[in-house]
């Protein structure tokens, strides 16, 4: 089974939206990340879905279970209030709603916010990037996305 880059695949609009996906399928190096910028500042390279799925999150020492609160084709964001640090590898298991076969991905924390004791933090956890997707794999989770768009579209 061989593994494409986090980009790769014949993705339609989800792909033309994101430049990650366009360097990494053209074989070149993928954008550096950072931790997040200043507040309200739009850092996002693809759309974004808002969901509230759990999530396990396996690295070789430590077993985290957390929930999702936003899912794109190129990665998640798991609230916590204990985030792993930024560079650690993992499997995530994740199930969508509607008895769907769960994702069983590898991911990488891109960046933290973490706890601030002190401040108005609302939303701690990690940013967690998809790394190593098969090609249907990625293709199952874009029309997952898309589904999920859809349908809240067409509900409003």
């Amino acid at each position: 089974m061989t593994r494409e880059p986090a980009g790769a695949g014949n993705l339609g609009d989800t792909e033309a939206k994101c430049g990650y996906g366009a360097r990494m399928a053209a074989g070149g190096p993928p954008p550096p990340f950072a931790p997040p910028p200043d507040e309200g500042a739009e850092r996002r390279e693809a759309e974004r879905v808002e969901v509230e799925w759990a999530v396990d999150c396996e690295t070789e020492d430590t077993f985290l279970f957390a929930n999702i609160t936003n899912i794109s084709a190129l990665g998640i964001f798991v609230r916590s209030l204990e985030p792993l640090p930024p560079g650690t590898s993992m499997t995530l298991r994740f199930s969508p709603p509607g008895g769907q076969e769960p994702f069983v991905l590898r991911g990488e924390v891109t960046w933290v916010n973490p706890v601030r004791l002190l401040g108005a933090n609302k939303n701690p956890g990690m940013g967690i990037r998809f790394v190593e997707l098969r090609r249907e794999e990625r293709l199952r989770l874009v029309e997952t996305i898309r589904t999920i768009a859809y349908v809240r579209e067409r509900s409003n």
